[in-house]
């Protein structure tokens, strides 16, 4: 398995998330972001106990590749 780093927040404060990769065993995406913690946004979304929500910027959805782009570098590459 090899995690490709696709996107990154160009506006991080600490430069670290959130981060968009591509998993090449599973070919799935994973969404490194902020933690949800608010109750009340939370309580309006139902989440299944072995899963959790994630918050991104809005900015951060055009750096997300296309469907066609096929990934090239993998995340330990990418934080070197």
């Amino acid at each position: 398995m090899a995690l490709v780093m696709l996107c990154k927040d160009p506006e991080s404060p600490n430069n670290g998330s959130p981060t968009l990769y591509y998993d090449d065993a599973s070919k799935s995406y994973l969404l490194q972001g902020w933690r949800v913690l608010d109750e009340a946004r939370l309580a309006s979304i139902d989440v299944p106990d072995h899963e959790t929500i994630v918050e991104f910027p809005a900015r951060l959805l055009p750096l997300f590749p296309g469907a066609g782009d096929v990934p090239h570098t993998s995340a330990k590459q990418e934080q070197g």
